[in-house]
């Protein structure tokens, strides 16, 4: 059970890393610069988010109006997790990754009491449970390095 939750938490700061990754390898805009995101503003048009139906658009999906409300949870902490991961890169790889892990960490731990508030297979609240455990303090620690890291 463990090696399995290691597997996943592995999975999920992998795709992490490599969302960020794919942000900063971006088209440049403008003469020889980069445009900064800036934190709640979502993401510019040159990295379009995905659609429900795995195509590129440049916002998310809507609601089906018959979605269960742990559907709408689930979108709603998706939504909010990809719109806090849109970060003002410093050009520090260290204090990037930490940074938009931080957002990407915290919606796990927002699906996680979705899955607790909704679900109810016992396995999938051991995993839920250790996931809000593991990514808070993993948050924690992401901090603590964010603070002793220069801002540029």
């Amino acid at each position: 059970m463990r090696r399995m939750l290691l597997t996943a938490t592995a999975a999920i700061a992998l795709l992490g890393a490599g969302a960020l990754v794919l942000a900063q390898a971006q088209p440049q805009h403008g003469p020889g610069r980069g445009m900064p995101m800036m934190q709640g503003q979502g993401m510019p048009q040159a990295m379009p988010m995905m659609q429900g139906d795995g195509h590129a658009g440049h916002a998310a999906a809507p609601t089906p109006a018959n979605a269960s409300p742990a559907t709408r949870a689930f979108i709603a902490a998706n939504e909010k997790m990809h719109r806090d991961m849109a970060i003002s890169f410093s050009g520090n790889a260290d204090r990037d990754f930490v940074a938009g892990m931080i957002p990407h960490h915290q919606g796990a731990i927002d699906m996680a009491r979705i899955a607790l508030e909704y679900g109810s297979d016992p396995e999938v609240r051991t995993i839920a449970e250790a996931v809000i455990r593991e990514q808070e303090r993993e948050i924690a620690q992401m901090r603590a390095i964010l603070a002793r890291l220069p801002a540029r």
